[in-house]
């Protein structure tokens, strides 16, 4: 369980991008969020019990490698299906909750201090000091205070929340329609130190980037994961995050 609390959201240390500006104080209440990111075994059982499409894994390996090529679609109907199956409410976290819960009361650039270190995260070349040349199997790194892995690196996790080029209370509730971007966040196997960051957790960007162009809700990218919320209710309301109460990690 993710203790309810209050934090500052944003670059705290400086020389971040401005879409992770103004800093603000933001109150969350208590919630369960999976450990890990959502691995292939998981998401293709969703598939092979719904008709969907397996992705691809670019050869990297499935099992609990954390399942990739995934649209902002797929996750959220992989949370309805397993709302479904399970009678538990779950869906994508806010931008807010996810910074929240991959701070885990820190104030770092990373949640283990401002140096990136050695073999703490997956992420590009020798930058990070791991063996992974592309994704790493879930729970390959330390778990962060709140017990979560890879907030740092591996992949990109899809939230619920809508990009703005600042913040103006969007990122502490979900968005919906069909022309908004969804914020991804906690980098990716790809990116070097400063694209991991967590802002202070993972660099704030939407699915537009200048590499890969635009991908909208439906459309899935290489670097593109995620990790459930489970809950007792729905999304939270505007200025509210967290607002149903949260049961327990599944």
């Amino acid at each position: 369980m993710i203790p309810a609390g209050s934090f500052q959201m944003g670059d705290i240390q400086g020389g971040g991008d401005s879409d992770e500006l103004p800093v603000h104080w933001v109150s969350v209440n208590a919630f369960a969020m999976g450990r890990y990111e959502v691995t292939f075994a998981e998401y293709d059982r969703f598939a092979d019990a719904t008709g969907r499409g397996k992705p691809d894994d670019e050869g990297w390996g499935r099992g609990n490698r954390p399942v990739i090529n995934v649209s902002w679609n797929d996750a959220t109907a992989y949370t309805a299906w397993l709302s479904t199956q399970t009678g538990k409410a779950y869906r994508l976290p806010t931008e807010a909750e996810w910074e929240y819960a991959a701070r885990a009361g820190t104030e770092k650039k990373y949640w283990w201090g401002n140096d990136i270190g050695s073999n703490q995260a997956n992420c590009s070349g020798d930058y990070c000091g791991d063996s992974f040349e592309y994704t790493a199997l879930v729970g390959s790194f330390a778990a962060n205070p709140y017990g979560l892995y890879d907030t740092v690196g591996n992949v990109w996790e899809w939230t619920c929340s809508e990009y703005e080029s600042s913040y103006n209370g969007k990122e502490e509730y979900c968005g919906s329609g069909d022309s908004w971007q969804p914020v991804v966040r906690g980098g990716s196997w790809y990116y070097g130190p400063g694209g991991v960051r967590r802002t202070v957790t993972g660099t704030r960007v939407t699915t537009a980037t200048s590499m890969w162009g635009f991908a909208s809700p439906g459309n899935a990218l290489i670097f593109n994961a995620f990790t459930l919320l489970r809950g007792s209710g729905g999304a939270p309301q505007y200025g509210v995050v967290g607002a149903a109460p949260l049961l327990n990690f599944f």
